[in-house]
């Protein structure tokens, strides 16, 4: 049976699809059959992998809210072991118009129902918010994983995003864990951000990832050619993050043989 991480936080810029982009297409990349699927209505993941959101016809949107199916709106995208379902802006209507039905929070967990077992690893990314779509996303998934950016108000909002995870996993999906916190945008340069990871570690202790993502030029500019960083730079500092962090995730959840020696890949200058 897959897992199904929801990658998530509703204070924005914090390289929240960035993560759930990249995470999925190393995934991939190490023969994890993979799916990600865009909740958010901005469609950035699904243009991040080559995507045009103006060419999609049927999306998430229609799976939540209307009779399409999920198998039928799979996407297969240029990244080895990596399979999309798409968004659309359209997805900004679905809260509004899910509202009124039953077990509303629960669509999303139906919807995937059929799929799970298809997949090794199911990625979601959600809109920075903390609304109707992303509790369906937070009751479906099986663990969440929140990115924090190193910088000054890296822990503003994070106890409320906490706080919701925990009225979800009491109410909603009480088999929801932590996967991890996972610190990005990290400039060694800057005596900020190096305090920033200090008290993230400090307050979150082993919830936070050995990895780090730092910033990369290379990363940044991935989207704008509709390629995850493995298919734009394999070499890159921003892939070999990611790559890292998918082995640490595998590790985490007894998937890998790797050892201690061989879990990550050393960054030179670093």
């Amino acid at each position: 049976m897959g897992k199904i991480i929801t990658i998530a936080n509703q204070k924005g810029g914090v390289g929240k699809t960035t993560t759930a982009i990249n995470l999925a297409a190393s995934l991939g990349v190490l023969e994890y059959k993979t799916l990600l699927i865009d909740a958010d209505p901005q469609a950035n993941a699904t243009s991040g992998v080559g995507v045009d959101p103006k060419t999609v016809k049927t999306s998430i949107y229609e799976c939540m809210v209307g009779d399409a199916q999920i198998k039928d709106i799979i996407i297969n995208t240029n990244n080895p072991g990596l399979d999309l379902i798409p968004s659309h802006i359209d997805l900004v209507g679905a809260e509004i118009e899910m509202i009124n039905l039953n077990e509303r929070e629960m669509i999303l967990k139906k919807t995937l129902a059929s799929i799970k077992d298809d997949y090794d690893f199911i990625i979601i990314d959600c809109s920075p918010s903390l609304g109707l779509v992303t509790i369906n996303a937070l009751t479906a998934t099986d663990s969440v994983l929140i990115p924090v950016q190193c910088e000054y108000f890296a822990l503003e909002g994070l106890g409320k995003l906490l706080n919701t995870i925990k009225i979800v996993q009491s109410n909603l999906n009480t088999s929801l864990s932590m996967e991890g916190i996972l610190l990005t945008m990290y400039d060694t340069r800057l005596r900020l951000a190096n305090q920033v990871v200090d008290d993230v570690k400090t307050h979150f202790q082993d919830l936070v990832f050995d990895t780090i993502i730092h910033r990369n030029t290379r990363l940044g500019e991935a989207p704008s050619f509709g390629e995850t960083i493995i298919m734009h730079d394999a070499a890159s500092k921003g892939s070999i993050n990611y790559l890292n962090l998918a082995r640490e995730v595998l590790q985490k959840n007894g998937m890998t043989k790797i050892s201690e020696d061989e879990k990550t890949i050393n960054l030179n200058n670093e």
